[in-house]
């Protein structure tokens, strides 16, 4: 057996173990249920908006629509006519009893523009308990009275919520959706399982505001991309709980072409190697399918291990997609986004710059990033 054969097989039954993890973390994380709200506390919902994404009116209705006794939404937009703006407004008339504010805040002085959005809004927030969201999620009526309830627990300072991808018609966005939804959210549950929550992902987060201000408020964490990631990381290091919340949201992907998806995905492979290195070089056994086409290239006796490596990776995106995101699986195109992810990680380890809303940034070594160019 040749050395590199060796490597191969030692990788893919890391892989296969990790597989197995998934489908461990998953139940395990089934078995986790709210409590009941024994007594609601006010909620602020803080929404910063740039531009009209796909479905952002139907998107921003969902939290116009909570089931909860106490809560108001602040919208903030950069410029007064973003056309953002005029969908808040119309919501306001529709919905005259839910308080609702929106707030120009201007050109970020910040380099990641959507903190300083965060911060004005939270300088504007009237409650403790607060809720920020992108502008392309959706929810139910459940989201508020589920995270209050969970946050009945005075040890707990930040919640993530997990989120299923809703994909559009795009081969790109359905692609990329399917890997938020098998991997991306796999490797989260795994974390959970083995070390815990000691960071925050995902377009939707849940935290106190005297924790984020105990931190440093977001005047420390303006020079991040992964600003959600470093949020729980510095809560945690602060000594307060960090949990993956029992919510689901939806997390819509707009349809684009496979060139701007290609560079949104190539941004994000980048930002996330810098803010969790080990974790990035773990992704690698996130990826069964490909290191065993590998193992085959190098020792094509080895194909009936591709079978089980399939059956282990269906597996665990079947536990993973349709039990705790509750979507259905392309398989036909699970194999293809593996080959696409695994080309992705390994772009990743190179370069370091994005392109991101039109501008152009540096990124350094422990997450931050400048800008380079207005274009």
């Amino acid at each position: 057996m040749s050395a590199a054969t060796a490597v191969l097989l030692a990788l893919l039954a890391g892989a296969l173990a990790n597989s197995l993890l998934s489908i461990v973390a998953a139940w395990r994380y089934l078995l986790v249920r709210p409590p009941g709200l024994a007594s609601p506390e006010p909620v602020s919902i803080l929404k910063p908006l740039s531009g009209l994404d796909p479905g952002l009116e139907s998107n921003l209705r969902t939290f116009f629509e909570q089931d909860y006794p106490a809560f108001e939404i602040l919208f903030a937009v950069r410029e007064p006519d973003d056309p953002a703006g005029a969908i808040v407004k119309q919501l306001q008339q529709e919905y005259p009893e839910i308080p609702a504010r929106l707030l120009v805040t201007g050109e970020s002085p910040y380099p990641n523009a959507k903190v300083h959005s965060l911060s004005v809004v939270l300088a504007a927030a009237t409650n403790d308990l607060v809720v920020m969201s992108d502008s392309d999620t959706r929810v139910n009526p459940r989201l508020l009275a589920t995270v209050a309830a969970e946050f009945q627990d005075v040890h707990l300072g930040v919640a993530t919520c997990p989120y299923r991808a809703v994909p559009d018609s795009s081969l790109g966005s359905r692609l990329e959706a399917l890997s938020m939804n098998t991997n991306f959210i796999a490797g989260i549950l795994v974390a959970r399982m083995i070390e815990g929550m000691r960071f925050a992902v995902g377009p939707t987060i849940v935290a106190r505001r005297r924790v984020l201000l105990a931190m440093g408020g977001f005047e420390r964490l303006k020079d991040y991309l992964a600003e959600d990631f470093v949020m729980g990381r510095f809560a945690a290091e602060a000594g307060y709980g960090v949990i993956l919340s029992s919510y689901v949201i939806e997390h819509h992907i707009g349809s684009t072409d496979l060139g701007h998806n290609a560079a949104h995905r190539l941004r994000w492979a980048r930002s996330t190697r810098r803010s969790r290195p080990l974790g990035y070089l773990g992704q690698l056994f996130t990826m069964p399918l490909p290191l065993a086409l590998l193992l085959c290239a190098a020792k094509p006796a080895c194909w009936p291990v591709l079978l089980l490596t399939f059956a282990a990776r269906a597996m665990a995106a079947y536990v993973v997609s349709a039990r705790v995101l509750e979507v259905k699986i392309n398989w036909l195109l699970l194999p293809l986004e593996d080959i696409i992810s695994f080309g992705f990680w390994i772009a990743g380890f190179f370069g370091n710059t994005i392109v991101w809303r039109g501008r152009r940034y540096r990124l350094h070594r422990d997450g931050r990033f400048e800008l380079l160019s207005p274009s």
